[in-house]
């Protein structure tokens, strides 16, 4: 025996229909909740930082005022001089001056000379170096003779074995004379006061020369002594 269904038992028939219904509802959650995700999303850039708000400051213009002068002082009033009139009744002393011509006395006239200040000469520049140097009366071997001839070893110095260089600087002038000499370089008191004596007593020098012309010139030399 074949088994009959009844039409409204039979559920087959209708799946189709009812598989569709379900895709369709399917699709419409779908759209709607993809319309609504994008409807509803925002972007926020807000960093939580406000930017300040400037506003410009209209600043008046301040005009300086003129500083006001004062007025000018009042003019002094003018004196009016009054000239008095002397009445002829008054006694009025007269002096009479006599002219030298009526006594017949000469006049003598003093000449008083105008006093004229001195002014002192200005001392000459002293060169270190010149064109042409000082020099010693038949050069430099002549001087160390005059200074080995000259002088006189102190005693005091001979008798506890001093001895050394004694250095003197001194000026030699326009006309070649000698001045100013002091001692550089010391070694013993009585050496050095040997050494400046026999210096004073050297004869003139030739002088030094600067542009053709005498010119005062420092000079230094080594006056030796030594024990034999």
């Amino acid at each position: 025996m074949e088994i009959k269904k009844s039409p409204k038992a039979d559920l087959e028939g209708k799946k189709t229909t009812w598989l569709l219904i379900g895709l369709v509802l399917i699709l419409a959650v779908m759209f709607v909740a993809f319309e609504w995700t994008e409807r509803d999303k925002q972007v926020v850039t807000d960093s939580g930082v406000e930017m300040p708000i400037f506003e410009e400051e209209m600043i008046p213009i301040t005009e300086q005022e003129e500083p006001k002068q004062a007025p000018p002082p009042p003019e002094a009033p003018k004196v009016e001089e009054v000239l008095q009139i002397a009445e002829n009744d008054a006694d009025v002393e007269e002096t009479t001056i006599q002219s030298s011509e009526e006594n017949n006395q000469a006049v003598e006239i003093k000449y008083v000379a105008p006093v004229v200040e001195e002014e002192e000469p200005e001392e000459a520049e002293i060169f270190m170096v010149v064109e042409e140097m000082p020099e010693f009366p038949g050069g430099m071997a002549e001087c160390l003779k005059f200074l080995g001839k000259n002088i006189k070893y102190p005693t005091i110095a001979q008798e506890n074995g001093v001895q050394g260089r004694v250095i003197v600087q001194f000026v030699v002038n326009q006309d070649g004379s000698i001045v100013d000499p002091v001692v550089v370089r010391s070694v013993d008191p009585y050496l050095d006061k040997e050494a400046l004596r026999v210096i004073k007593t050297m004869p003139k020098w030739k002088p030094g020369k600067q542009r053709g012309k005498a010119v005062r010139v420092k000079y230094t030399v080594p006056v030796t002594f030594k024990l034999q």
